[in-house]
């Protein structure tokens, strides 16, 4: 039985590192707090709660969240702080001792916090309480959506992940594959609608794996959503090439809300580094799946993650990825330069490359990137599409998106923020970082 006294009149702060996960968690954390009368700190307040959320998908990443907890810790010293997420999960012992940190929460327990408070307002002094389950123990699946500051709603429809890339410790912070029902994903959908949501994207660690925990599939969680009125428009996250199946594609292309729009990790153009990482496909199958995409919907916007300086991957094999991305009808590039994770598989293999290598091997890529978007926006220049545009202001101007993801700038029209219209782009605005529109076309 939980003491609701022990939140009387409690604000609390909260704050997100990394991925769009993360933030669909932190959002499901303060509905919970806010269920038991917990009031979100209003600017320039003193919070009596932090909740810091964090990531630990790079070495820098973990110094981030070290960096970000001392300067919450700074900016609200009397709060009562919780942390939680991937970094915490994967050291909690180095977290409990960085001051200000009372309290530790793995993550099968991040999302069932409020059994967890019993000592809340009690400040241990002397490094924090952990709570947290092994990595194989992590069982839990918890419903999570949240909204940004522009039109988009984040549903997480599955978390954790089975394959166990060398690189990568992502399995070891979350656990292994599991997610909601389809069921209850709908219902969430259903939620976004009646609140005015226009806009969700799906995410998860590896969403295409949907239906370990469930017995279903990912194309019925999507035939599924694609019937829910009031969304204009779905997204799918990122989504490993070789769970790209060609049902999802052909749905995709025929449906009535998912947009054109696929986040593909590609990780290395080289199938000696693919074998290295372990990673479940090659070169060849990738390229047949891009292929097939553009055969389907030749406006899809395709964006791909890619990891530079592994180890193993000598300046040869780098030419050999490079050239291959090159050849490829991609749209952006997301490049990260790896980083060593202590306990992952990668650190058995030969030769490493240095950081200036890879800080050199990361820029080439990022230009041709820049290439490869401003080709992908010129292309369709002079083409109408629909448009969601956000709520941010800027100055007079408003930007908003196509559903295969140019950037759109226009004239800021109130009435036109989070309504799906139709424009026909134009050129570059000034900056060359969106395309202008010339005409907009009543509500859809």
């Amino acid at each position: 039985m939980i003491d609701r006294t022990v939140f009387e009149n409690k604000t609390a702060a909260y704050y997100t590192l990394g991925c769009k996960l993360n933030f669909a968690e932190t959002s499901a954390i303060g509905k919970v707090l806010a269920g038991q009368g917990v009031r979100r700190v209003r600017s320039g307040e003193k919070a009596d709660i932090c909740v810091v959320n964090t990531c630990s998908v790079t070495e820098l990443a973990d110094k981030k969240c070290r960096q970000a907890i001392r300067r919450i810790g700074r900016q609200h010293p009397d709060a009562f702080m919780i942390v939680t997420g991937c970094y915490a999960q994967l050291k909690p012992g180095d977290v409990a001792q960085i001051e200000g940190v009372d309290l530790v929460l793995g993550s099968e327990q991040k999302l069932d916090i409020l059994s967890y408070l019993d000592d809340l307002g009690h400040k241990r002094g002397e490094g924090g309480r952990v709570i947290a389950s092994d990595a194989k123990d992590i069982r839990s699946f918890a419903p999570s959506c949240s909204s940004d500051d522009r039109t988009r709603h984040f549903l997480k429809v599955q978390d954790g992940c089975d394959y166990f890339c060398t690189y990568c410790t992502i399995p070891f912070a979350r656990g292994r594959s599991r997610n909601g029902t389809v069921a209850s994903l709908v219902a969430q959908a259903r939620q976004v609608a009646a609140q005015g949501g226009k806009e969700i994207v799906l995410t998860g660690v590896n969403i295409g794996d949907f239906g370990k925990s469930t017995g279903e599939t990912f194309p019925a969680l999507l035939r599924a959503l694609d019937e829910v009125e009031g969304i204009a428009r779905y997204r799918i996250s990122s989504i490993e090439p070789n769970l790209i199946t060609g049902e999802v594609i052909d749905f995709v292309a025929a449906s009535k809300r998912f947009a054109p729009h696929f986040h593909i990790p590609l990780q290395s153009g080289s199938d000696t580094v693919l074998k290295l990482m372990k990673r479940k496909y090659d070169t060849a199958l990738f390229r047949h799946k891009v292929e097939k995409i553009k055969s389907a919907m030749p406006h899809a916007f395709i964006g791909v993650d890619v990891i530079v300086g592994t180890r193993g991957e000598t300046d040869e094999l780098f030419d050999e990825a490079r050239l291959f991305i090159e050849s490829l009808d991609l749209s952006q590039l997301h490049v990260f330069s790896y980083s060593e994770r202590p306990g992952t598989q990668a650190l058995k293999i030969a030769h490493s490359v240095n950081p200036q290598t890879r800080r050199l091997r990361s820029k080439l890529l990022l230009d041709l990137s820049d290439g490869k978007l401003e080709a992908f926006y010129e292309k369709h220049t002079g083409k109408t599409y629909g448009v969601l545009f956000e709520q941010t202001r800027r100055g007079n101007l408003m930007h908003g998106f196509t559903a295969n993801y140019i950037k759109v700038e226009a004239p800021y029209r109130a009435a036109l923020i989070n309504e799906p219209v139709s424009v026909k782009l134009a050129g570059w605005n000034e900056d060359r970082t969106a395309l202008r529109c010339n005409r907009i076309s009543d509500v859809e």
